[in-house]
């Protein structure tokens, strides 16, 4: 907890005073929109206003909306990126000015990196964090949200890639800041070490393991067994393959107890995305997700059902129950894993890649339902020529295997006019879509490659920020969540039960639960290597330390010195001036020079008419 005489540290943490209301920050975002038409009144090339000495995002530029934010400026990153916000979603419904607005909004995204940049380190985690409110165009007043959580729902690379924000990403990833809920969902940031003395016995603490860092390696503890679990389940028909063992066994019940605990994990997180942030922040992971529990969810039910059929009856609903089980197999194997995963680089990059490209085709696949169900009813219909039909089921695996470059020309070789139209969907299909999806994919991977950086270090700010954004003040990962939902937070609600004692409760089963992950989490921290001499020699300089002036104008002592020999003959100053200015662009340095002729020819025209008077 903070020392409340600890005013400057207090003023660093808690903008509490200084937070404006939902209708000065309304006002505020339109002046910045207003402002952006005037930088941007025509369509302007989307790289040269992210590049590093655009003509567009001067220095100047900055400056004056820093300036256009008066006593706001704390507030700055987060209106232009609400700017941005509505800037996109102008341009998205507006397709004919689609160029202007993207290009404003891409703008106001790049002035917010460099206001950033700009401010105090000491409240660059206020500026990131610091959550606030404005009024929606219906006039209602929006959820508490902060620059990195808006920055976070609408895929602002360029704000996400910047240092100072993966700086506050990789703080709260590893604990370093940590949060604590108030009243209304007002949560304020301050540094773990604050609260804690150094000691093993002292970071025992059971909040630490709502940590994302000690989430995520919990989550994939939980998940190798869930598989080892997973795999021993469907080899129970192999086992138990006569009716006196048709009751669910010890795996299954491990099995579906584990599945119920993702599924209520899950439930949890459609919750945040839909409460806090908005339907757009649903990704492609969270559908495969919905997917994998539904069917978990549809095997354990058939598999109930089944226990209390007659005979007949209970053994095909128990075959069906484990076929859908293994169905969930390549869920859990692949995808699942690869999402718990993704926390190394080289996974993550590679899980983007996949969503993006399987996002994409989208247009493929709409395309060729269309196709599919017009073939598919012109050879039903020459099938039922005759008065005779086959089944239906039988013309589409004749047109899935011919999509899979398997087809079957022998099926129609007795109807000419049916080989025509399964010809031309061959042709169709082959030649045509599927290079329509080649093209698809081949795009979608150049796009995430291109920017494979910056696109990585969104994907990982949304991946920590999703683990605490909005959160409960104690966290029971799965399975342990059930534990919670079933017999503590009932107790919460108790009239007779007090906000103290229902903290001592959850402490208390969370140090019990937790025990031993809560031991390696205290041994880690205080034995990690970043407090290490090796840590210390493996770590680089800071970059501001580069620039002191004991490193740019270095004294030679020792034998040198005493031979007269130096490094500084040269001052420091003057070797600066050699070199060229790369915070401007060639066109503003050119303007620049032009603008120094100009004063110069101005001056002296002035002494001429002097002189000739």
């Amino acid at each position: 907890m903070m020392q409340n005489g600890d005013d400057e540290q207090a003023s660093v943490l808690s903008t509490k005073t200084l937070k404006p209301s939902p209708d000065t920050l309304t006002k505020l975002i339109k002046r910045l929109r207003a402002l952006t038409v005037k930088l941007l009144p025509v369509e302007v090339d989307v790289k040269s206003i992210n590049d590093a000495t655009s003509r567009v995002v001067t220095p100047n530029v900055v400056s004056a909306y820093i300036a256009a934010a008066g006593d706001f400026g704390e507030a700055l990153p987060y209106c232009l990126l609400r700017a941005r916000a509505e800037f996109m979603w102008d341009a998205y419904s507006n397709p004919a000015d689609f160029g202007e607005n993207h290009g404003r909004g891409i703008a106001c995204e790049a002035i917010a990196r460099r206001v950033v940049h700009q401010g105090p380190s000491d409240r660059l985690d206020a500026i990131m964090c610091t959550r606030f409110k404005h009024r929606e165009p219906d006039g209602d007043v929006s959820e508490l949200s902060s620059a990195l959580e808006v920055a976070i729902d609408s895929h602002c690379t360029i704000f996400l890639s910047s240092s100072e924000a993966q700086d506050v990403v990789n703080s709260l990833w590893r604990g370093d800041i940590i949060q604590r809920n108030n009243e209304n969902n007002e949560i304020t940031y301050f540094p773990y070490h604050k609260t804690r003395a150094q000691g093993f016995w002292n970071r025992i603490d059971p909040a630490r393991i709502s940590v994302p860092r000690y989430q995520n390696s919990f989550r994939i503890v939980v998940w190798l067994i869930f598989l080892v679990v997973f795999s021993q389940a469907v080899r129970e028909p192999l086992e138990r393959l006569n009716s006196d063992h048709a009751s669910v066994d010890a795996w299954e019940y491990i099995l579906y107890i584990m599945a119920l605990a993702f599924c209520f994990e899950d439930i949890q997180r459609w919750y945040k995305l839909l409460r806090f942030a908005s339907y757009r922040a649903i990704g492609f992971w969270h559908v495969i997700a919905f997917i994998t529990d539904s069917l978990l969810l549809a095997a354990f039910v058939l598999r109930v059902l089944g226990l209390g059929a007659d005979a007949d009856r209970a053994s095909e609903l128990r075959l069906t129950s484990f076929q859908v089980l293994s169905c969930v197999s390549p869920f859990i194997c692949f995808i699942e894993l690869v999402t718990i995963f993704d926390g190394f680089r080289y996974i993550g990059t590679m899980q983007i890649c996949v969503a993006r490209m399987l996002q994409e085709s989208g247009i493929f696949f709409a395309l060729l339902s269309v196709l599919a169900l017009g073939f598919w009813q012109g050879l039903y219909a020459l099938d039922a020529a005759d008065g005779e039909t086959e089944n239906g089921r039988v013309i589409v695996h004749v047109l899935v295997q011919a999509l899979l470059s398997s087809p079957d020309y022998a099926k129609f070789a007795l109807s000419p006019v049916g080989q025509l139209l399964y010809y031309l969907w061959n042709l169709v299909t082959a030649v045509i879509l599927l290079n329509v999806l080649i093209s698809l994919f081949s795009s979608a991977y150049s796009d995430v490659v291109e920017d494979a950086e910056a696109e990585y270090m969104t994907f990982f700010a949304a991946k920590t920020v999703a683990m605490i954004r909005a959160p409960d003040s104690y966290v029971y990962p799965a399975p342990f969540n059930l534990i919670e939902t079933f017999l503590v937070a009932p107790f919460e609600f108790l009239p007779l039960f007090s906000l103290e004692a229902y903290a001592r409760l959850n402490r208390f089963l969370m140090s019990i639960l937790f025990f031993i992950p809560l031991t390696a989490i205290a041994l880690y921290e205080t034995t990690s290597v970043k407090n290490t001499w090796m840590g210390n020699w493996l770590q680089s300089a800071d970059a501001g330390e580069q620039i002191l002036s004991c490193n740019v104008d270095p004294e030679v002592d020792g034998d040198d010195a005493e031979y007269g020999l130096e490094i500084s003959k040269v001052p420091f100053d003057d070797l600066v001036k050699m070199l060229p200015d790369t915070q401007q662009s060639s066109e503003a340095t050119i303007l620049k020079e032009l603008k120094d002729i100009q004063e110069r020819i101005d001056v002296l025209s002035k002494m001429l008419e002097i002189s000739r008077s």
